[in-house]
């Protein structure tokens, strides 16, 4: 079997600018934030981006990355809104295309299946329909109902980030929830997955039954183990959201020199330098 393993740097190579990305994760949790730190490390532009979305987004929106974001919601869930998503919505700096939650992963299951869209009843009479006026319905052949046909959500690429994963690609998560992200990987082209370790296949089952692999090598087409690959976001139970950080991170959003000072220490650097600076945040305030 093939050994997947690469560096970040290769990994995230491999994106061209115009592709369509999906980010796994939920809002603030288990986000590939270090596979998004990478591409803001380079010249990658014109994106669309498929999203849950969370500070992937806002970082992604802030720094020009994205031309048109397809997503369920943009929250970072202990503080309510991502305010660089906020404000280039606001001064209308990327398309957007908004879905109910049901009609996003119905969309994802469409890619997944390769069809072209799937009925659902989500979005019926809801605000939905004329915010996106592509959006059809249909009407069942077996009776008289009626059905918002989602169209399907292909991906050229799938970032997600797991608890675990082995050189082969396949993948684990050992937190409370998958986060939809199998789906994002099995719609996808390509897959690059972030681990917090990356084990021997036999080692997979030393910390949850078979049922915590979330999808198969089959679905991956690159490895990069990622330790707190996915701070400042949860990646349950190696470690919860860095809340102290989140807060610096959406207050500094709020005002340009602050913001300016915050890239600089902590997005103009390598993956190390950016954990080096969070560690001296922390030692700032006193905490270990």
């Amino acid at each position: 079997m093939a050994d997947k393993q690469v560096s970040i740097e290769e990994a995230i190579g491999t994106l061209e600018s115009g592709m369509t990305v999906g980010i796994g994760g939920w809002g603030s949790r288990r986000k590939p934030m270090a596979l998004v730190r990478e591409i803001l490390r380079r010249d990658i532009t014109d994106l669309t981006v498929v999203a849950f979305g969370g500070p992937d987004v806002g970082l992604l929106a802030e720094a020009g990355r994205i031309r048109r974001l397809v997503y369920g919601f943009v929250s970072l869930d202990s503080i309510p809104l991502d305010p660089l998503f906020t404000r280039a919505r606001e001064r209308g700096a990327i398309e957007v295309e908004e879905y109910d939650e049901g009609m996003f992963v119905a969309g994802l299951r469409a890619a997944n299946a390769r069809l072209d869209f799937l009925p659902i009843r989500a979005g019926l009479g809801s605000d939905v329909l004329p915010a996106n006026p592509r959006l059809r319905t249909v009407r069942s052949p077996y009776s008289d109902a009626e059905y918002v046909a989602m169209p399907a959500l292909p991906l050229d690429v799938a970032l997600v980030h797991v608890n675990r994963a082995d050189p082969q690609g396949n993948a684990q998560y050992l937190g409370p929830d998958p986060y939809f992200d199998d789906l994002f990987a099995m719609a996808a082209q390509r897959t690059i997955v972030s681990a917090e370790k990356v084990v021997p296949t036999a080692a997979l089952l030393d910390e949850g039954s078979f049922h915590t692999l979330l999808f198969s090598r089959l679905y991956a087409s690159a490895v990069v183990e990622a330790p707190r690959g996915a701070h400042f976001t949860t990646c349950a139970p190696d470690y919860d959201r860095d809340e102290a950080f989140q807060k610096h991170y959406a207050a500094s959003a709020k005002d340009p020199d602050a913001w300016a000072e915050f890239a600089r220490t902590y997005l103009h650097t390598d993956e190390a330098g950016y954990h080096a600076a969070v560690a001296r945040f922390h030692a700032d305030r006193g905490e270990s």
